[in-house]
């Protein structure tokens, strides 16, 4: 017995030695996980506490990976260009558009010559990924199976890809791929094209209850792109909402002392380029006023899954000093300019989340690298504010730069950056409120917007939206605002788009002549309930189902009229569609909704679904399944409370996958006060309690209580732990 007890110690002391040297970084990561804990809320969500920002760094990745592992490692996969090594082939163009600008190499560099203060910040990043795998080996990454500190550079903005969208895989993979298949375009409108962005608001002491100010988080994204997160450390770090995955910072969400909200802008900040290439002796070079300029060449691997082998192709890349050759138009070649900062972007996108002021908060916007979002803002000083944009690059306006610019002309060349002062800005506007829902800045604040004529016109190419009209409707002229009764207007019933649409309608039928009898009388009981409709949404309206119906028909007779792209949809269809196909998309809407459901009055929460699917797919949906009602509707519509639903193949009912996630009402004062929405649950195991348990409550708008401090935390706790433990 004595020897086998001996074997079992030198088997045990064999296996902690063979750890360790396995791994050298375990015992710096098993110390430093004691300096951190995390209390998960009854709600699942993870308050993680830290003696050094690093440490909640550490200890928000690792809690992050308990949650969604898979969502971590996909988003930083996507990031860096290594899709294709598990989707295959397939991805290969989506990774190329990522690698160039990701070059591993270079971002080593950046990361070496970055800050010490950021140095520690994505070593504890790393740290914290690597150190949950190393304690659930159960786990099996896809690609990434060692993550490393530099990694976080590449996903520095809060959506994955940023700018980097814009370009089209297909023109790359038509370039650089030799990939000369036709692909067909839908004839149908793609119904889960819905409009992605956000909604903020920000309320001035001056029109509240408490003479507190307001705030509303209402990010519209695919439906558990993020999480909720709480972060703190002894170092001042405070800060509560919505991380992407795998960040670590609070991309939309507030601490002790200010509230931040991104909205999507369509502010121009990327602009095209026609490059004029000769060749010379087998080398390329781009003309450049009266210079001929080298393309730089750039060899990129591309690795991708083949069968059961990884193999990999090679691909030169071409860049002029615009930045990469995207496509071909003809003789010319284009390129792209757009804003390419990783470290100053992590750093920005961190700092705000230390702000404690709007001075501080107005310093990590002269960093100027959120590219891609307008801010709204609020403060427990009471001061409300709107940034359009952040990174501004200024231009000629003698050029088209809606268009493609000569790239051989150095008038096109960027001339700087606007500084934040010149920028369209708002801040305490005499209305008491500011909103923004992607659409046009001179509508934010009301009649104290700021004026179209002041600023160049690529700042501000934003259109009018439905939800902006809706938004103003809901703010002005309310002097009383509680959180109640904000998140009442968030979730305000409305949809103007349908004021808009019906009259019309109304008329087309009034003026039907007698050799459409047919049509009038298969027409008249639908045309009379929308005549009478308050054009308000609810789960038991059998008039919202008909309209959003209706609505859908009309934008697939625009796509498959073909109208031309400049033309804004919503428009076309106000003022450009014709009376019979108006008439004729409701004759459709109305035989669709009498095929899927047996008759047309069928209620809008008895097709439009929520179906908590698991965390790793956003499909299959199955209308045997069970699913929930929901009464809200698209964003298209003017919906605030965005549900962006559709059929799926083998479903009759319309599952939402995106629109309102995380939303968050927010009343600075003396304490915090906030209350915030989930949709579905914040893990993304389908066998974790918290997969679901929110459901039932996003369905029907329904908010929990924030647990903001340490006491009200401890309350309402379900586990205390160190990361490892």
């Amino acid at each position: 017995m004595k020897i086998k007890s001996t074997l079992s110690f030198l088997a045990l002391l064999f296996l902690i030695v063979a750890c360790n040297t396995a791994d050298p970084d375990l015992s710096k990561w098993q110390k430093q996980a004691e300096n951190i804990t995390i209390i998960r809320d009854n709600w699942g969500i993870p308050h993680v506490y830290g003696k050094t920002d690093a440490d909640a760094v550490f200890g928000l990745l690792y809690a992050q990976c308990e949650d969604d592992f898979n969502r971590v490692e996909v988003n930083y996969a996507t990031a860096m260009g290594r899709m294709a090594e598990f989707e295959g082939e397939s991805s290969l163009s989506a990774d190329l558009r990522m690698k160039l600008y990701i070059d591993p190499v270079e971002v080593k560099k950046e990361y070496e010559n970055s800050p010490e203060w950021l140095k520690k910040l994505m070593d504890a990043f790393a740290d914290g990924i690597n150190y949950y795998l190393y304690t659930h080996p159960e786990v099996k990454p896809k690609v990434i199976t060692h993550f490393e500190p530099w990694m976080a550079l590449t996903f520095s903005e809060g959506s994955i890809g940023g700018d980097i969208e814009q370009i089209s895989t297909r023109d790359l993979a038509s370039f650089y791929l030799n990939n000369t298949k036709k692909e067909v375009a839908e004839v149908f409108v793609d119904q889960d094209a819905e409009p992605r962005g956000s909604n903020g608001f920000a309320i001035s002491p001056k029109n509240t209850v408490n003479g507190n100010a307001l705030f509303l988080i209402n990010p519209h994204t695919s439906f558990f792109f993020r999480p909720e997160v709480h972060m703190t450390s002894e170092e001042g770090l405070n800060a509560y909402g919505a991380v992407t995955w795998g960040q670590f910072f609070v991309y939309q969400g507030f601490n002790d002392k200010c509230g931040w909200m991104h909205t999507s802008s369509a502010a121009d900040v990327i602009d095209y380029y026609y490059e004029t290439i000769v060749e010379k002796d087998g080398k390329y070079f781009y003309k450049y006023g009266e210079e001929l300029k080298p393309v730089i060449e750039k060899e990129i691997t591309l690795k991708y899954k083949d069968g059961q082998k990884l193999s990999e192709k090679k691909v030169i890349a071409y860049y002029t000093q615009h930045g990469p050759i995207i496509r071909e138009e003809g003789d010319k070649w284009v390129s792209i300019s757009l804003m390419v900062e990783h470290e100053k972007a992590l750093t920005q996108s961190y700092m705000r989340t230390k702000a404690s002021s709007y001075d501080e908060f107005y310093q990590t916007m002269e960093i100027k690298t959120n590219s891609s979002n307008n801010t709204v803002y609020a403060d427990a000083d009471g001061n409300i504010a709107y940034f359009h944009g952040n990174f501004m690059p200024v231009r000629n306006e003698n050029y088209n730069w809606k268009g493609i610019v000569d790239g051989s002309d150095p008038e096109t060349d960027w001339k700087g950056l606007h500084d934040i002062k010149d920028m369209i800005h708002v801040l305490n506007p005499e209305n008491g409120w500011i909103q923004n829902c992607n659409a046009t800045p001179f509508t934010v604040s009301g009649n104290f917007s700021p004026k179209q004529e002041d600023f160049p016109s690529y700042m501000a190419p934003d259109l009018q939206n439905f939800r902006q009209l809706h938004a103003v409707m809901v703010l002005e002229n309310k002097t009383d605002f509680t959180l109640e009764k904000l998140r009442d207007a968030a979730y305000d019933s409305y949809l103007p788009a349908f004021v808009l649409y019906i009259p019309a309608l109304l008329d087309d039928y009034a003026n039907l002549n007698s050799s459409d009898k047919k049509l009038k009388d298969e027409l008249r009981e639908p045309i009379e309930a929308l005549r009478k409709w308050d054009s308000r949404f609810s789960e038991e309206s059998i008039e919202t189902s008909l309209a959003v119906y209706w609505g859908q028909e009309m934008m697939n007779t625009a796509r498959i009229l073909q109208i031309d792209p400049d033309i804004n949809v919503y428009d076309y269809i106000a003022d450009g569609m014709s009376s019979e196909n108006r008439l004729n998309a409701l004759l459709l809407a109305v035989n669709k909704l009498k095929n899927d459901f047996g008759s047309w009055k069928t209620p809008w929460g008895e097709i439009n679904r929520y179906q908590r699917v698991n965390g790793e797919i956003e499909q299959p949906f199955n209308d045997d399944l069970p699913s929930l009602p929901v009464g809200f509707a698209s964003s298209r519509w003017g919906s605030l409370a965005s549900f962006g639903s559709r059929a799926y193949p083998g479903t009759k009912k319309m599952y939402g996958t995106s629109g309102n996630s995380f939303v968050c009402m927010v009343e600075f004062g003396d304490k915090i006060i906030a209350k915030s929405s989930l949709a579905g649950g914040q893990s993304g195991n389908p066998d974790s309690p918290h997969f679901a348990d929110q459901s039932l409550d996003y369905t029907k708008g329904k908010f929990k209580d924030v647990n903001f401090y340490k006491a009200d935390i401890e309350k309402n706790a379900e586990r205390t732990y160190h990361p490892g433990k």
